[in-house]
């Protein structure tokens, strides 16, 4: 069967590897920006919510390209803050900020918040633009807690703060194997995987 060309909005590397591992098996031939000749494209992500960021970032790159395109938002949302970061998760210590300076923050943050009070959900949005001009979005979330200082030194952003009771460590703790099955983009991608497939098979 032949496959079938999807490009991955994103410029972000570590989402880039992350998706390309979990999507390996498709029947999609997976390009990314750079494939595409749209390296270095700045797509302003000016939505109230992940769906909306993602989507609007799937359909620039699916006019772009004319191919099928798939796009990510996520963010972490801890309850304590209200929710915040969310859709700033990138970019909650100012633009450009580094992952050190975001988690420095937000264990300022959480400074006077009880631990077990500390509850916080990663959520990931994607979606999927078609040349038809049809849409998808599917969620996917994990639930854990912060911790009180970052450890472990896999994966990114806040994953050395971010603590899954069930194993009681960190998603940087447990590294990528773990993480690409628990994760809230392992999720959301399941749902992704399922929902591609039924529409080429439609």
């Amino acid at each position: 069967m032949k496959k079938i060309a999807a490009v991955i909005a994103t410029s972000n590397k570590h989402k880039l590897e992350e998706i390309n591992e979990i999507l390996s098996g498709c029947n999609f031939e997976i390009k990314s920006m750079k494939d595409v000749g749209l390296e270095g494209l700045v797509i302003v992500e000016d939505g109230g919510s992940f769906e909306a960021n993602a989507t609007i970032k799937a359909k620039t790159v699916m006019n772009l390209t004319n191919s099928i395109a798939i796009a990510d938002d996520s963010g972490l949302e801890v309850l304590a803050l209200g929710n915040e970061p969310g859709v700033d998760t990138a970019i909650y210590a100012g633009e450009n900020a580094t992952d050190a300076e975001n988690n420095g923050k937000l264990l300022r943050e959480l400074k006077d918040v009880p631990y077990e009070k500390k509850q916080a959900k990663f959520v990931c949005v994607i979606a999927v633009a078609f040349p038809s001009g049809k849409t998808l979005t599917v969620r996917g979330e994990c639930h854990g807690i912060i911790a009180l200082e970052p450890k472990g030194n896999s994966g990114f952003g806040y994953d050395p703060l971010f603590v899954i009771e069930e194993y009681g460590l960190t998603l940087a703790e447990l590294g990528k194997d773990i993480k690409n099955k628990i994760s809230h983009r392992a999720m959301a991608l399941k749902k992704l995987k399922k929902a591609l497939y039924d529409d080429v098979r439609g």
